[in-house]
């Protein structure tokens, strides 16, 4: 249940980090600067947390054992997907926005669990996950239907 709790209070900080970061975004006239400047903050804080924390670094022969894809692509689809998130917000709105991205993560997520990609556990998908990203790609057409008509 704590995961359940914390799982929502992530995504209610990505609601409120992509709408203040899209609104730096106009103000800059850049969501890519905006994209700059939010993880340009966040490695900051990784660094200070991880100081502070009792990690420490791997070793060399670890650290190269890593995917070279690992340390780039992460970054640069992470990169992307904020710097859209920051440059549609003031198209979209936010509730449409996350909407849409809930439905992309739910999708590639399935697929990512039914490959077991990445490290991640083997989730096979089946007819009750299926139902579900149904019910909820439903629900993302209710909230973006156009009711001025």
């Amino acid at each position: 249940m704590i995961f359940a709790i914390l799982a929502v209070f992530a995504g209610g900080a990505i609601a409120v980090q992509a709408s203040m970061n899209a609104q730096l975004g106009g103000l800059l006239k850049s969501p890519i600067l905006a994209a700059g400047v939010a993880f340009t903050v966040s490695a900051f804080y990784a660094f200070i947390a991880f100081r502070v924390s009792d990690n420490v670094l791997p070793a060399t022969s670890e650290l190269k054992a890593v995917p070279w894809y690992l340390w780039c692509l992460g970054g640069v689809l992470s990169a992307t997907g904020v710097g859209l998130c920051y440059f549609l917000i003031p198209k979209m709105g936010i509730g449409n926005l996350m909407a849409y991205y809930l439905c992309g993560q739910m999708v590639v997520a399935m697929v990512i669990g039914q490959l077991g990609l990445f490290g991640v556990p083997y989730t096979p998908i089946n007819l009750q996950k299926v139902v579900g990203v149904i019910a909820v790609l439903t629900g993302i057409v209710l909230i973006n239907v156009n009711r001025s008509g």
